[in-house]
């Protein structure tokens, strides 16, 4: 999770999957939430701040940086390693879901550009997708009602034993979905995120919120998903109609 008060120019891809890679057809695309699907970190920056005053200590920017894509026992680990009073863990995470649930619930939570129309192109072609998150479900069920959208199958914290970088919600996705998970596409905006989707065998297409993520061969890196669309995807992870 991290601070993101700026709005990202867009661009073309940096980095896409070589020409010559081996094409299939996709079978699913994946998306994160915080800072992919909506640009929910100021208010985890809110949450974060507010629970770290009760603990005594003080939170800045770059600690927040320092969570991105990251789980609530991380969260909490990162808080209460900082405090100067002391709290039980599940006291903490109570905390930071009661101030995130209430922020998300009466702030403004813009879905980042482009990727509501996206989703609503990848829904009525009728290809399976899917909401793979680090997010509690108090959480996620916050956002998904706010925002007013629908996945065929949603993943969060509650579902895995191990959170973001490991590949497990990305795998039990795919199988919820009965995808091939080299057929699928992952859209992530964190290094954690992008790791997952790699390690579970999807074709990742990176864009990142605050925190960089490397290029490298196989991997598209874009500024933005606005005016992006299911055939550039597609054309971006090597994958046909």
């Amino acid at each position: 999770m991290s601070q993101s008060g700026h709005r990202r120019a867009r661009a073309a891809p940096v980095n896409a999957l070589p020409a010559d890679s081996p094409r299939g057809s996709l079978e699913a695309v994946m998306f994160d939430m915080d800072g992919l699907l909506v640009d929910s970190e100021p208010l985890w920056y809110l949450a974060e701040s507010a629970v770290m005053t009760r603990l005594g200590g003080t939170w800045t920017p770059a600690d927040q940086h320092a969570l991105v894509g990251g789980s609530m026992p991380s969260t909490v680990g990162y808080l209460l390693a900082r405090a100067t009073r002391p709290a039980e863990p599940v006291t903490v995470a109570d905390w930071l879901l009661e101030e995130m649930v209430g922020l998300v619930r009466t702030r403004p939570l813009p879905a980042l550009p482009g990727v509501l129309t996206l989703l609503a192109e990848v829904r009525a072609a009728g290809l399976p997708h899917a909401l793979v998150t680090s997010s509690e479900p108090a959480v996620v069920d916050a956002v998904l009602s706010r925002l007013d959208v629908r996945f065929d199958v949603v993943v969060c914290a509650a579902d895995v034993t191990v959170a973001k970088p490991d590949p497990e919600g990305y795998r039990l996705a795919a199988e919820k979905l009965a995808a091939d998970p080299c057929r699928c596409i992952a859209l992530e905006d964190s290094p954690n995120g992008v790791a997952a989707a790699e390690a579970a065998g999807l074709r990742a297409i990176a864009v990142p919120s605050v925190v960089p993520i490397p290029e490298r061969p196989g991997r598209a890196v874009l500024r933005t998903l606005a005016g992006v669309t299911l055939a550039q995807l597609r054309e971006l992870a090597g994958l046909a109609a």
